[in-house]
């Protein structure tokens, strides 16, 4: 199918689909889509920045039974930001549908919860940890559930997260359709899915098609962790960048990090969980508008942030997971456009990078000299 119009979507939800910019599916959504308006639970996993999101949130629409006003579709994901984005998209595709979408986070009122819940809306997009605090209270009913959705997940499914995931899959109806996506999928992951999955159909890439074509990957030896900054600051002299992301292992780090930018006048920001949910909502809003032009994250903004200025991340620190490394990169490269990465390493780094480098078959290059021509 190379269309929307093939694949028999309600003409309402077309309609959200081409006003929100959407010409032609991308792979991941040719192949998904048709699978979630069949009612199949699947196991989807594509590079960042190919239309995931897009995928599921079409296909949910799709199965939407407009005749009952009671929640059927159910999305968790592991971080406010990301909850935010999808209610985005949500929201855009069904201008034209009027279906109530509520979004269940921490760190916000309780009571606004229960108001959201009571109005019976049919999308619930949450993390979690209030997900399941919701069930419990017997706030969000769960016996009309249609469709269950784990987005990044093997984040979700990690140790963190585990327990109250298998809580939330045990109070859905069994024949609920489930469907998880991610752009990494380690093997430990999809067995666990067989615990709790009806007959899955895999759509999975090889680890040598998760780099990103347009992402050029570089790195700078860097004898001395305190060199870092004023490498970062000898770059922004040099070049004039529109967004950037730096991440660092961190808070604390990021902390420092900040202070020592703000005392040099740079437009940053950071984001790390100790913030609440509306701080970080509003330094999101800050970053994408271009009020700030630089982000310090720990990995909180790896995944699925989708910023369209943004063209260059830098690791400070090396990720300490191989499937972190490319959901942060990934954040360069959103729908095939040119990204650049570049790695701060030391003496005890390299390793690690080797081995990023053989896992996913890609080439990590040394930073060169005339710099300023990558950026033009």
């Amino acid at each position: 199918m190379s269309t929307f119009d093939e694949m028999n979507i309600p003409p309402d939800i077309l309609r959200g689909i081409y006003s929100y910019g959407f010409e032609k599916p991308s792979v991941i959504q040719t192949k998904s889509i048709p699978e979630i308006i069949n009612k199949k639970d699947i196991v989807a996993q594509a590079q960042s920045g190919t239309g995931k999101t897009g995928a599921y949130t079409i296909g949910s629409l799709c199965n939407i039974d407009t005749s009952l006003k009671c929640s059927q579709i159910l999305v968790i994901l592991p971080t406010h930001e990301l909850v935010n984005q999808v209610m985005d998209i949500y929201k855009e595709f069904n201008k034209f549908l009027n279906m109530k979408i509520i979004k269940l986070i921490g760190g916000t009122n309780l009571s606004d919860n229960f108001f959201d819940l009571d109005n019976n809306p049919e999308i619930i997009i949450g993390t979690p940890g209030r997900v399941l605090d919701m069930i419990q209270r017997n706030k969000l009913i769960t016996e009309n559930i249609k469709m269950l959705i784990f987005d990044e997940a093997d984040e979700i499914l990690s140790s963190g997260f585990e327990e109250s995931i298998y809580n939330i899959v045990t109070t859905i109806p069994k024949n609920t359709q489930i469907c998880l996506f991610s752009a990494t999928l380690p093997e430990n992951i999809i067995n666990i899915t067989d615990r709790f999955m009806n007959d899955p159909i895999k759509i999975l890439v090889k680890n040598e098609e998760l780099t990103l074509e347009g992402i050029q990957q570089y790195y700078i030896n860097v004898n001395d962790n305190r060199w870092k900054y004023d490498i970062i600051k000898d770059i922004y002299d040099v070049i004039n960048i529109n967004q950037c992301i730096i991440y660092v292992n961190t808070k604390n780090k990021i902390l420092d990090l900040y202070d020592r930018f703000m005392n040099d006048q740079f437009p940053i920001s950071y984001i790390t969980s100790d913030l609440n949910s509306n701080e970080r909502k509003e330094r999101m809003r800050e970053f994408k508008s271009g009020k700030i032009r630089i982000l310090l994250s720990t990995d909180l903004l790896a995944r699925g942030i989708d910023v369209q200025q943004l063209s260059l991340v830098i690791n400070y620190d090396i990720p300490k997971e191989k499937e972190t490394y490319i959901h942060r990169i990934g954040r360069s490269g959103r729908y095939g456009r040119k990204g650049i990465a570049i790695n701060l390493l030391n003496s005890k780094d390299f390793d690690n990078l080797k081995y990023i480098e053989k896992y996913y078959d890609t080439k990590i290059n040394p930073f060169p000299e005339n710099f300023s021509e990558l950026f033009k």
